[in-house]
Parts: C-alpha cells; structure tokens; sequence
C-alpha cells in the first residue's frame, strides 16, 4: 500500500486535500492511503527516518514558519525515497520551474487558487500514479489482486505464506509476512487461479510451496520458514514427503 504525505501550513488547505484525496481513494479502490498530514517538515522527515516504502508526497512550496521550503523538503526526501512521487501543491504557479533547477523530478505541480483545480490536479495525480505503479509491478513481479472493504490490493506473490479457510462462510484469510487480509473466495477458485507456486495441502489450506521448510509427523503439520505451522491432510503426506524438505 502506497503511503501518502501531505505537507502544507494552512490548515484549511491541508484538511481540505486530506479529505479530497481519501474520498477519491475510497471512490476508486486504490491501494494507497494517508499516512501523515502536517505542517512541519521535519516531522514528516522524522517519519521517513523509520520507513523504507515508496511514498506520494504532495508538498506546499511556502512553508510558513517552518525549517525549509517545499524544494528544500523535497530534496531531504529524495535522499531517503528516491522513487517517491513528489507534487507541489501551491499558490505560486510561477515557481514551477524551481523544481527543474532543484532536480526534484516532480510528478505534478497543482495551483490551489482555484478549489476545483485543486481537486482536479489531486485527482488526476492518484489516477497516474496508480496506473504507474501498476505497470511497473507487471514488469518486476507476480502480484495477487484482491478487494477487501471496498479497497484493491494488490500482493505481492513472494509476501504470501498460505491462505486459509475462515470461520465465515465464504470468506478466505490471506496470511502474508507483515500482514493479514479477509476478503471473500474460495479454496477451489484460488487454486486454480494461483497454480503450481501453492500447495492445497489441506482442504482448508493453500500453502506457498516454497515457504515450507519441513514437515511434522508426529502433529501432521507443515513448518513454515518463519516458524508458523499449518495441518496438512493424510492424503498429502506421501506428496509432501517426496520433497527433499528437512523433516522435524
């Protein structure tokens, strides 16, 4: 999920596009959302010195009491998010040309005079944005798409450990390394749709084949290589055994 930043001194302005840009995110699925909304640079700097994501910043250029500009930030940012997309959102349009000598590479660069310009411009950047990323992930990697309350997700195939059954009719649990997802499916659609890279090794169970490190006899259950564990039914033994997987 990509996190956004909002970085402005007004705060009418700035509740105004936090609000404007999660409607858009709820209106068009995207996986994004908002993770910080300030005023103060060094405080979204100090959030950026504890995560390692790539990040949507949309920036004021004047920055009214603070520490630095908006240029100035946004050089500071591309130190730690080089790949981040950058939007200045701001009154002096005749500034844009300020990104070009800083080298900040801005996506965008949105005049707020106007609130329906404004609105359009945040708007129209989240839709590029999304469509970048998209793009990009189907040159670098598989991805599991998925919809849950009302937002698409998109999963990369490598961060899955296993799905399983849930206690809710009809609904599966995704089981990833830094997160856990419900959304509604079924054992028999998903192995299908996922293939030879998952193992049904349990009517309740689809496994990632390669995130098995060995087997449980004695409890007829798998060991995951972060330690996690999951049954595996007495028809899959002898398949599971064929594995050279160390046996616990």
């Amino acid at each position: 999920m990509l996190p956004i930043f909002i970085c402005e001194d007004d705060e009418r302005i700035r509740n105004a596009e936090r609000l404007w840009l999660e409607k858009q995110i709820l209106i068009e699925g995207f996986d994004m959302e908002i993770a910080l909304c300030t005023g103060n640079p060094e405080e979204l700097l100090e959030y950026l010195a504890h995560t390692q994501r790539q990040g949507i910043y949309f920036l004021d250029v004047e920055l009214k009491g603070a520490s630095m500009d908006g240029f100035r930030l946004g050089e500071e940012i591309r130190k730690k998010d080089a790949r981040g997309f950058l939007i200045y959102v701001t009154a002096f349009q005749e500034l844009a040309f300020e990104t070009f000598r800083y080298h900040l590479e801005a996506l965008d660069y949105i005049c707020k005079k106007e609130p329906e310009q404004m609105y359009a411009g945040l708007s129209r950047c989240l839709t590029v944005i999304a469509e970048r990323v998209s793009r990009e992930q189907g040159r670098q990697q598989e991805y599991f798409t998925v919809k849950t309350l009302d937002v698409i997700r998109h999963i990369p195939l490598e961060e899955i450990l296993y799905f399983a059954t849930s206690e809710r009719t009809h609904r599966i649990e995704l089981h990833a390394r830094q997160e856990r997802l419900d959304f509604i499916g079924s054992m028999q659609e998903l192995e299908e749709r996922l293939g030879p890279h998952f193992i049904r090794v349990h009517r309740a169970y689809l496994v990632r084949a390669d995130q098995i490190a060995g087997i449980e006899r004695k409890t007829k259950e798998i060991v995951l290589k972060n330690g996690e564990r999951c049954p595996y039914s007495r028809a899959m033994r002898n398949y599971l055994e064929s594995f050279e997987y160390p046996k616990v």
